[in-house]
């Protein structure tokens, strides 16, 4: 049995239950929502239910980026990526040769991930767009931070890939000098 299946109102303002009764335009949309709405569905549920057992309770309309961080952390302990400390032999190295105590945390990618998707999940739950705690500054300085202590203690590089743009064609407006073809000068006159 699932213990997010059924999340109880407990704020009148945001409805959290409004996703798992998410109206969609297509009739095959409601019937079987895609992997990235159940996802967002899940993780709304388990942040709602984090929210519940906080002592003390705290209402989904209370709720701030302080709160969201909390939330990230305690998610860490869940992690599955490995992250090395500074004092780590392999801080910087993204195949250590062995195993070493460096904790496990969740990686920077399912945490901006995870972020997006609740950050969609509040607004499409009746919460203000300028209110959203998953938008708040303090999340997105986490994150940020989170990426590049990520990207150092593994060795690995976060930076927005460059997108690849088809070649342009080159509009010439001479001939080609390797295309010219000499034409032989007529007999007898060469000066």
């Amino acid at each position: 049995m699932d213990p997010y299946a059924e999340v109880e109102s407990f704020d009148n303002s945001i409805n959290p239950n409004i996703l798992a009764s998410s109206s969609s335009s297509s009739p095959s949309a409601a019937t079987t929502p895609s992997r990235y709405e159940n996802q967002k569905r899940r993780d709304w549920n388990t942040f709602c239910q984090y929210l519940k057992n906080h002592r003390p309770p705290l209402a989904l309309s209370r709720c701030s980026g302080a709160n969201v961080l909390e939330f990230l952390r305690y998610l860490d302990q869940f992690g599955k990526t490995k992250v090395h400390t500074p004092v780590c032999p392999f801080y910087g190295h993204p195949n250590p040769p062995c195993p070493c105590p460096c904790p496990l945390r969740q990686a920077w990618g399912s945490l901006d991930a995870l972020i997006g998707r609740l950050r969609a999940a509040y607004e499409e739950s009746g919460g203000q767009p300028e209110m959203n705690p998953f938008g708040a500054r303090a999340v997105r300085l986490y994150l940020r931070e989170v990426r590049d202590l990520q990207s150092k203690a593994r060795g690995i590089s976060y930076e927005k890939k460059k997108r690849k743009r088809p070649p342009q064609q080159e509009h010439q407006q001479f001939p080609n000098i390797s295309s010219f073809q000499a034409f032989p000068l007529p007999p007898g006159d060469h000066t």
